[in-house]
């Protein structure tokens, strides 16, 4: 294993570029202490010349948002035949595309809060506020409003009151153009690491995740102090199987493969709700990936390297 070469990519031109190149330092450091030979490469023009010309033998995709969570950056890599670490391209789409994800869990029986999807277009040609009333009068208040691909909570609005709504639809188009307006449901929030293993797929303990201002956006999530989380998260056996199940099956109903992240909120009523799934979750200082495989009793690098030779026994 100390003989391969791999290609860490990150940064890329998302507007979570920023994030992005945290976790792929992070990745890349973790990677070197099991004595791999790791290249950290930002992910622009230069990438195809790059693969072709220095052919690593893996890469693992540290991109957040865009390209590298859409299936596109995956789908070069596959081109130009490397290995990597993570889902195919079609995985990717269905995962990155949030309505999509939640559809396939539906049709599978799983809970997540009920919601719209809704063009930009819709509320200029239909008249704004008529929409609005329409969106209040059928999903109620609160509502979370984000966009339906994209991830760090960016475009993120948790609506309480009619008023804010016009201001938050701005801002979450803001990252696209369609609002998923989703029925806010109040409960444990917690994040569920799901890694491949030979044996199967297998859930980490869950991560309970306590925003100090009572929101999880996007401060919190890369703001140190502005958070506290709990890895294993405060939950009885059935909660926390709820959870892990609920994440297991996102992980296999979606086709995903090495690792993935889902986000959910668990109800007192015992009910595991599915918000959404990440195929390149962050691993950040504060990110909930690496709490995980802490709480494991594991080690970054060490659960990645076991990847990287997974991907590249497959290519």
């Amino acid at each position: 294993m100390t003989d391969r070469t791999v290609a860490v990519l990150a940064g890329g031109l998302s507007p979570e570029r920023d994030v992005s190149l945290r976790s792929g330092r992070r990745l890349s450091s973790a990677l070197r202490e099991t004595g791999l030979h790791v290249e950290e490469w930002d992910t622009d023009a230069r990438l195809v010349s790059r693969l072709t010309g220095s052919r690593p033998d893996a890469v693992v995709v540290a991109l957040h948002g865009g390209a590298g969570e859409n299936g596109a950056v995956q789908s070069v890599l596959e081109m130009v035949r490397v290995p990597y670490v993570g889902a195919d391209p079609r995985a990717c789409r269905r995962a990155w595309d949030k309505p999509t994800a939640k559809d396939d869990l539906v049709r599978a029986g799983l809970s997540t809060p009920d919601w719209i999807t809704l063009p930009h277009a819709t509320f200029r040609d239909l008249g704004a506020q008529e929409v609005l009333d329409a969106l209040v009068a059928h999903l109620g208040l609160p509502l979370v409003l984000k966009p339906p691909q994209g991830g760090s909570a960016l475009g993120l609005h948790l609506v309480r009151e009619v008023a804010e709504l016009p201001g938050a639809v701005v801002g979450c188009l803001a990252y696209g153009d369609s609002v998923l307006a989703e029925r806010f449901v109040a409960g444990v929030e917690v994040a569920v690491t799901v890694v491949d293993s030979p044996d199967g797929p297998r859930a980490l303990p869950a991560v309970e995740i306590n925003a100090t201002s009572g929101w999880y956006d996007y401060a919190a999530r890369y703001t140190a102090g502005l958070a506290t989380f709990h890895a294993p998260a405060r939950l009885d056996p059935a909660a926390a199987t709820a959870v892990a199940d609920l994440a297991l099956q996102a992980h296999q109903l979606l086709g995903l493969r090495d690792v993935s992240r889902t986000d959910a909120v668990l109800t007192p009523d015992g009910t595991a709700h599915f918000l959404e799934v990440n195929v390149a979750p962050g691993l950040t200082e504060t990110s909930l990936l690496p709490m995980a495989i802490d709480a494991e009793g594991m080690q970054l690098g060490a659960v990645f390297a076991e990847l990287i030779e997974r991907a590249v026994a497959r290519g």
